[in-house]
């Protein structure tokens, strides 16, 4: 259960920092209440899997996770550019973080 909670976690990080992007400064409502909300959420998530995950690992893999899909919806969305170089990055980065479940 922890690992699932986890990976919510991380997905909820990606969300938060993507909201945090678009509340123009918190000056937009909706986009800051979602960060607001995502924020709490994911961090609660987080410290919930480290009660039962070694901290390094816990961190690593929502960092992971949250910088990875964040990346993805910068390229899904054209605000960032998807290159070679930054596709075969992310993809050591999924590897590294499936390998750190792995050996857990």
């Amino acid at each position: 259960m922890a690992w699932f909670v986890l990976v919510v976690s991380g997905v909820l990080e990606a969300v938060w920092a993507t909201a945090r992007g678009a509340s123009k400064g918190f000056s937009r409502w909706r986009p800051t209440l979602l960060f607001a909300v995502a924020l709490v959420a994911s961090m609660a998530g987080l410290a919930w899997a480290m009660t039962s995950l070694p901290t390094g690992t816990a961190y690593a893999v929502w960092v992971g996770i949250g910088a990875t899909l964040t990346v993805l919806w910068g390229f899904l969305t054209g605000k960032d550019r998807a290159t070679w170089g930054k596709s075969l990055l992310l993809v050591l980065l999924i590897g590294s973080i499936i390998g750190l479940k792995a050996v857990s």
